[in-house]
């Protein structure tokens, strides 16, 4: 197969490394800028068995195997941070920490990060009972006690995913009231097995081995000890688009504001995985828009004759 130029993919998560993956079967070479560690935040997840096709595996397997499969195509993945970009034009020029790259089409897949409680333990006992993803890891809880800590649709989506299969799911929320749409809330409500403790954080997350129990502060001054097994952290992400603000258009929670087929207004340039603005944060949706971005890339591309 003849080799074409390379289409430079900022992010090395499942959705950037099926990006890669796609554009060279498309013809196309694929640099990959990544400045942490391959797998985004699937490498630091210990279990992951919501996969199709894949009964179960840990994150860190996971992630080696995208990176094998991208990496023995052909990709190129350069472990820099990109600094700066200039998306103007038919040529994007991109800045690195170790210097420039040019392309002609980009796709972003630079995904976003959990926030966090910031409390003690949290980080110490993060995939010991310590979770950010009720979806992926609600089923290692089946007939426990759990607790959900936030207060948008993402959290009483989360109580309510985990009620089905634990056996009681506190939900934890700093303030009186919350934010989640009015029937998210009815729902919770209705739930017989999920207790809501409004006007309370968590102050502390303890266990030994794993996570054993909750140190709640309530607004009255009142603390309590609350034994659980696991912990759903929901208080939202964090997409890292600042650098792209100026170029691309983002939504009020600084998403990029695309849409399945992964365009931007900008000719050449995509979005995918986590970063982009969608109704579900998953591998599976995240490798699924790799897949759709590239082969848009590779469209545009092939529209300007993009031979070497």
């Amino acid at each position: 197969m003849e080799k074409r130029e390379n289409v430079v993919i900022v992010g090395a998560g499942p959705a950037g490394l099926t990006a890669a993956v796609y554009l060279i079967r498309a013809g196309y070479g694929a640099l990959v800028l990544e400045e942490g560690m391959y797998g985004g935040q699937v490498a630091s997840t210990p279990t992951i068995e919501n996969y199709p096709g894949i009964i179960q595996i840990t994150g860190v397997d996971f992630s080696v195997g995208l990176y094998q499969q991208a990496s023995e195509l052909g990709a190129e993945v350069l472990f820099q941070k990109l600094t700066g970009c200039s998306l103007a034009g038919e040529v994007k020029t991109l800045t690195t920490s170790e210097g420039t790259l040019q392309t002609r089409a980009l796709i972003i897949a630079n995904g976003a990060r959990r926030a966090k409680l910031g409390c003690g333990g949290e980080e110490r006992l993060a995939g010991r009972g310590v979770s950010y993803c009720a979806t992926c890891d609600g089923a290692l809880y089946r007939g426990k006690e759990t607790a959900v800590v936030g207060g948008g649709n993402t959290a009483l989506e989360d109580a309510l995913f985990l009620a089905n299969t634990c056996s009681t799911v506190h939900l934890i929320h700093r303030r009186d009231a919350f934010r989640a749409s009015p029937i998210l809330q009815a729902a919770v409500c209705a739930k017989e097995n999920i207790r809501i403790h409004y006007d309370t954080v968590v102050e502390e997350i303890r266990g030994e081995k794993a996570v054993e129990e909750l140190a709640l502060l309530d607004k009255a001054g009142k603390r309590e000890r609350l034994a659980v097994s696991g912990v759903f952290i929901a208080i939202g992400t964090r997409p890292d688009n600042g650098l792209f603000a100026s170029s691309l258009p983002l939504t009020e929670d600084g998403y990029f504001d695309a849409g399945e087929d992964c365009a931007t207004p900008v000719p050449g340039v995509f979005v995918a995985g986590d970063s982009r603005k969608k109704p579900l944060r998953q591998i599976v949706t995240a490798a699924a828009d790799g897949a759709v971005a590239a082969t848009m890339a590779a469209n545009y591309l092939n529209t300007l004759g993009a031979r070497v």
